[in-house]
């Protein structure tokens, strides 16, 4: 039997490491962006075109290398930090020009020039495709530049499940952002197509937080700290009032490495339980410095997860941190336990078995409640059933209207009759819910979710067809955004436009809203915008979408929950004929439900259970 197994060739090799490592133009600018940290340089460069698909240019200060480092830097296993199996364990560096060099030579054009300092001359080198092309001394500044080009151009099929140019940008913003952040004392700037996007000089981390999101996060930082003998935690969070609908600017560093963890996400929400909207989300950059022998930074081939040795305590700290950042700014209520009058019940309070410290009739100190359920008023109760006074009776003949050309696409419980048997009377519940009778029992409709598929279809509609309506603003909004915002609708000026949004450039990151939607109600329009370009990028991370559908569904959802939720009769009747003109009238953009049926048979048992 002839012999099947057999070693790889060194290109194919590095293609298959290449594939780990390098994922999208982000992963190499992630890379030599950490390379440059390592290389203790001061000023840092990021230089792209064509969102990395064309170029992913570093030039960094740092301390360059040697002709000898500059080759074995592309060799595969070749490292700067790592001499034994200890040191595994023991990493504080981001990595020297070390594996993903060698990863990354291996499906880009790669051209390095580098000089330590105070040499005379430096190097050049050409890497193709793991091949060196050329080596040759060279006049060049002291530090390194590095410059990939051509990405993938000798694996045509990676390329193509690259995204939309939009989608790259948006994955380098956010590794340029996170070592941005990490590094303030280094000064950075990025260029994208010849145009600047940052300008970050060296500085603290409160003036790196400014420079990256702009300058309204003056006002909302509150500072972090705290140190223990296991760990210390510093940083900066967000003021509850400055909470965003999405999840935006929030990141956990350890020991400055840029980490993902729901775990310590959800010791930050707890310290802030109380304190936010509903589905709202705060800001925070934290810094946990901890013994790098009590976390395992190898359980993610990127890296961004990590495993801590005491999961636990690393939670409670964390907690506790923000809980008194909250406190010491005086963010967090305080409390009269003597008498809380944020508290007024609305209904007896039962006394609890073998229950202490309550009074004798059965209440909480301070409060004053019938001693006994029994006793409670039921006085008004005829008041209830008011509403239904008001409409038809249950027993009257249903009135028949024509299902809409949509009805088709309803769920089977409704969709096999072709007419729906209906009264003429909505009812709204909470300020959330329609009820309508429908022929096989009650159709309950979530009121902003059908807003929300309204809108979309509308939007889309204008998208496609350009048909423009816009509303002049009484008064223009001068508008700062991020530098990454700024970048994101300068390039979605038409998608904007067409929607009807009228702005022009006021210079840097600054723009003058001048027209609104005409259909936009004229209130809020700066808070309006950033809600927009919040959604939209939150969509941009999880959802393959091209700019229209995007900004269309963004749109939909920011205006649907700012609707009025009190509606009058003919707005509730006009909601239902609207909701049930659209092309899929029984879910949102994103999948939800728009509404429900209850048949007559499950109201039925509702009553003869229990």
């Amino acid at each position: 039997m002839s012999d099947i197994i057999h070693l790889l060739p060194d290109y194919l090799a590095n293609q298959i490491a290449a594939g780990e490592v390098v994922q999208r133009p982000s992963s190499v600018v992630k890379e030599l962006l950490e390379n440059a940290i390592d290389a203790r340089a001061t000023s840092v460069q990021l230089i792209v075109k064509d969102a990395g698909k064309q170029l992913v240019q570093v030039v960094d200060n740092g301390i360059g290398m040697s002709e000898t480092d500059a080759r074995m830097c592309f060799e595969r296993h070749a490292t700067s930090k790592i001499k034994s199996t200890e040191d595994l364990f023991r990493i504080r560096t981001m990595g020297f020009r070390g594996e993903a060099m060698a990863s990354i030579g291996a499906v880009a054009q790669v051209e390095l020039k580098t000089k330590p300092h105070g040499a005379e001359t430096g190097t050049r080198l050409l890497v193709e495709g793991s091949t060196v092309a050329s080596q040759e001394p060279a006049a060049v500044s002291a530090g390194t530049s590095i410059a990939v080009k051509n990405l993938f151009y000798n694996v045509p099929a990676r390329r193509n499940f690259l995204k939309t140019n939009a989608v790259e940008m948006r994955h380098i913003l956010d590794e340029f952002q996170r070592v941005a952040l990490a590094y303030p004392e280094v000064a950075f700037t990025l260029h994208h197509n010849d145009v600047e996007i940052f300008s970050l000089p060296a500085g603290k981390l409160s003036q790196r937080i400014v420079g990256v999101f702009g300058n309204n996060y003056k006002e909302q930082m509150a500072g972090c700290e705290e140190e223990t003998p296991f760990m210390n935690v510093r940083g900066y969070i967000g003021k509850p009032e400055f909470a965003k609908k999405t999840r935006g600017e929030q990141f956990f560093f350890v020991n400055n490495r840029f980490i993902k963890s729901g775990y310590l996400n959800h010791a930050v929400m707890t310290a802030y339980e109380g304190l936010l909207p509903k589905d709202s989300h705060p800001f925070y950059v934290l810094f946990i410095d901890i013994e790098p022998e009590r976390i395992d930074i190898n359980v993610h081939p990127t890296k961004t997860e990590i495993k801590f040795e005491d999961e636990k305590t690393v939670y409670a700290i964390v907690h506790a941190a923000v809980k008194k950042s909250l406190g010491t700014h005086n963010i967090a209520p305080s409390l009269d336990f003597q008498s809380d009058v944020n508290f007024v019940p609305l209904q007896p309070i039962r006394m609890p078995h073998g229950g202490e410290g309550f009074e004798k009739e059965g209440t909480f100190p301070g409060f004053k409640v019938p001693a006994s359920p029994k006793k409670a008023s039921t006085n008004g109760w005829e008041q209830l059933y008011e509403p239904l006074r008001n409409g038809q009776p249950v027993q009257q003949q249903e009135e028949r209207i024509t299902s809409p050309s949509g009805m088709g696409l309803l769920d089977d419980a409704f969709a096999a009759p072709t007419e729906l048997a209906t009264s003429s009377k909505t009812l709204q519940v909470h300020h959330k819910y329609l009820l309508v009778q429908v022929k096989s029992g009650v159709m309950i409709i979530d009121q902003q979710a059908a807003q929300e598929r309204i809108l979309y279809e509308k939007y889309m509609a204008s998208l496609q067809k350009k048909m423009v309506t816009s509303q002049a603003l009484l008064f223009p909004q001068t508008i700062e955004l991020s530098p990454a915002d700024s970048a994101l609708v300068k390039e979605l000026r038409a998608e904007f436009q067409e929607l009807g949004f009228q702005f022009e450039d006021f210079g840097g990151n600054t723009i003058i809203l001048n027209g609104i939607p005409a259909d936009v109600q004229a209130a809020n329009e700066k808070e309006l915008l950033e809600e927009l370009i919040e959604q939209y990028k939150n969509n941009l991370a999880t959802l393959k979408l091209d700019k229209r559908e995007n900004l269309a569904r963004a749109m939909a959802k920011r205006l649907a929950s700012k609707l009025q939720p009190r509606m009058s009769d003919l707005e509730m009747n006009s909601l239902v004929d609207k909701l049930f003109g659209c092309e899929v009238p029984n879910y949102t953009p994103g999948g939800q439900k728009t509404l429900v049926i209850m048949e007559l048979g499950q109201l039925h048992e509702l009553f003869l259970k229990g």
